[in-house]
């Protein structure tokens, strides 16, 4: 085999570079149709919105994180042992306040406050248990209570409730009104009568 001529073969080269010059550039598409510069939408471009992650606190990787050797601990002291506790009434060690403090718990023990003689102690009776036991116009006393099956215990006073709706007018005679169930007993045109004692 005879080889080619130089002169064939720079010819050659030349002509190749020529036809590489002469191609025409890409018109900027792909061949699903998109632009270049546009990504494609799909599984593969999924991602969370820019700053609503954040990368895990990495602690112990080395002093150049920031958070190596210590681990953000400090040196030493409690703190810095390991099964350490940060609550907010946790004081050292020594006794917390909340356990320091007086126990006001009853009236049995002199340094105690006197809750019981402040306290009062009432039955309640609903306006709906009213509605119905008694008939309309009826006057409504403690012992007809008693006698229907209403406020039971004995020398407890009666204090009537606003629960339910009353459409009769009743006369009542109770220790103690709700501001609502008077307001109810009224406007079905009875009245309310405060006992005492």
């Amino acid at each position: 085999m005879s080889a080619a001529p130089k002169s064939a073969r720079g010819s050659a080269k030349r002509g190749g570079s020529a036809q590489e010059e002469q191609e025409p550039p890409h018109s900027g598409t792909t061949h699903d149709g998109g632009q270049a510069g546009e990504q494609r939408v799909g599984l593969h471009s999924l991602k969370p919105a820019p700053g609503s992650r954040r990368p895990r606190k990495r602690i112990g990787r080395g002093e150049g994180s920031g958070t190596g050797k210590t681990s953000g601990r400090g040196q030493k002291g409690a703190g810095s042992r390991s099964g350490s506790k940060s609550r907010a009434r946790f004081e050292g060690g020594q006794m917390p306040i909340h356990m320091r403090m007086r126990k006001l718990r009853g009236p049995h023990m002199k340094k105690s406050m006197p809750f019981e003689m402040f306290r009062t102690h009432t039955q309640p009776v609903n306006v709906s248990d009213l509605e119905s036991r008694f008939d309309a116009g009826a006057e409504v006393t403690v012992e007809a209570m008693r006698s229907k099956g209403l406020a039971t215990r004995k020398g407890v006073p009666v204090k009537v409730l606003a629960k339910g709706d009353l459409n009769k007018a009743l006369t009542v005679h109770a220790h103690g009104f709700s501001k609502t169930a008077r307001e109810r007993i009224e406007a079905a045109g009875g009245a309310c009568h405060t006992l005492e004692g």
